[in-house]
């Protein structure tokens, strides 16, 4: 039996080729939304590409059958038709007195459950007061990846910790620097994941080789004067100074040492590249913008970057002004060899021999994803890093930004390694903040 997919405006402007992405079933679009695409389609923004894009999409489509049947749109026999409004259901007008769009959407979803109950009816939205309401109606909900609607959370660490009984299997680990993986795992791991292995007082940390089928001990590095303070912290250094890895992705929350590891990682690491680029793409803090500012382009654009440069600053502080690690880096940014700069200013560029480093990358869709990756060139390494429980682009969740997008269709290549850091190494006052707030 078909199902009936019922679109949120947020599930257009974040992919208008979603569509394509049910399958066998039907997708309903109610009136409503196009009239809210039309207040989007203007700006050259990625939401006013996608609502452009789909607006004439559905101007192309047989309005005879858009409007009474639907039309299809695949070789699955999946249909896409556009609902015109009706009167609001009783239990929306009890509930949702508001006349909003939201609500006119929801009220469409209600009327196909009546008018449909033999078939099942889902309001797919990344919006998650919107579902809440759905929920509240008996609507089934899901939200929405562009892999395939409805797709679950990605959960790959990338470590793995295990205990072992047999001390004489970590004393191995340090004799030989390597084992088989059967003696440690029961089935086999994918390549480049990193394991933690504990036996009594005893631990070793490992990443997996697929080519040869052994779990191979890595050792403590230290990157421009900056070493891993805990496990997590000295496994993300063996991937970011691992010129075989080509990408990186670093996730974890604030205070971990993402950004830092990384950019420590890239100095230490600069003569085998022609340029350091760090940058992050600008999304104003909760979506809110600050406004006029007075200025050239970069001074409007630095209060954006100054997380960046603290980074920045964190490592030169280590050494005094006179030290030749940071003339090192002054000369660096002089001959623009060390560059920080917003995401967008990548456009047009050739990526060739340059240590990229994308810094709040959970707030990029994953199509921009897969343009910042397809324009590397000979030699770039790519590091992303960012929060995926922190996002502060309005149409990207946990589960649908580009950054778990990535993890998730990367994992297990060879050229590809993941970390997720979960312990900070912070302030006493900032874990009290993080803890009581």
């Amino acid at each position: 039996m078909k199902n009936i997919y019922v679109l949120d405006t947020n599930i257009i402007l974040y992919d208008n080729n979603s569509i394509y992405n049910f399958g066998e079933h039907d997708v309903v679009i109610p009136i409503s939304i196009v009239n809210e695409l039309d207040h989007f389609k203007r700006g050259n923004e990625d939401i006013n590409y996608h609502a452009r894009e789909f607006i004439k999409f559905l101007d192309e489509l047989p309005k005879e059958k858009l409007f009474d049947g639907g039309v299809e749109i695949n070789d699955q026999k999946g249909k896409i038709r556009i609902k015109l409004e009706q009167k609001f259901h009783k239990s929306i007008l009890e509930n949702f007195p508001e006349n909003s769009e939201d609500h006119k959407i929801l009220n469409c979803a209600l009327q196909l459950c009546k008018t449909h109950p033999n078939q099942t009816v889902i309001l797919v939205s990344n919006d998650a007061n919107m579902r809440i309401k759905a929920k509240a109606l008996n609507i089934d909900t899901q939200t929405y990846s562009e892999e395939k609607a409805g797709k679950g959370t990605k959960s790959y660490n990338g470590i793995c910790t295990i205990d072992i009984k047999d001390e004489n299997i970590v004393n191995t680990i340090y004799s030989d620097s390597m084992i088989p993986y059967i003696e440690v795992l029961e089935s086999e791991p994918i390549h480049n994941e990193y394991y933690i292995s504990r036996s009594g007082s005893q631990s070793a940390i490992t990443r997996y080789n697929s080519e040869n089928k052994m779990l191979e001990k890595i050792n403590q590095k230290t990157a421009y004067g900056i070493n891993g303070k805990n496990s997590e912290q000295i496994i993300a250094l063996d991937a970011l100074l691992d010129p075989s890895i080509k990408l990186v992705t670093i996730t974890g929350k604030a205070g971990t040492g993402k950004t830092l590891l990384a950019l420590a990682a890239a100095l230490e690491c600069r003569s085998a590249f022609h340029q350091i680029f760090l940058a992050r793409p600008i999304v104003p803090l909760s979506n809110k913008d600050m406004g006029f500012l007075p200025g050239t382009i970069h001074e409007k654009l630095d209060p954006y970057m100054l997380p960046l440069f603290d980074n920045l600053g964190v490592i030169k502080h280590q050494f005094k002004d006179t030290d030749k690690k940071v003339i090192v880096i002054k000369e660096m940014q002089e001959k623009n060899k060390l560059v920080i700069s917003p995401l967008a200013y990548i456009r047009g560029r050739s990526l060739n021999n340059i240590y990229f480093i994308v810094d709040e990358s959970q707030n990029l869709t994953a199509k921009e994803m897969k343009t910042i990756i397809t324009r590397a060139g000979e030699g770039t390494k790519f590091v992303f890093t960012g929060d995926i429980f922190q996002i502060d682009h309005p149409y990207l969740d946990k589960d649908t930004n580009g950054l778990s997008y990535i993890v998730d269709k990367l994992k297990g290549q060879k050229m590809y390694a993941h970390i997720n850091l979960e312990k900070g190494e912070r302030s006493k006052l900032s874990e009290m903040a993080s803890n009581l707030l």
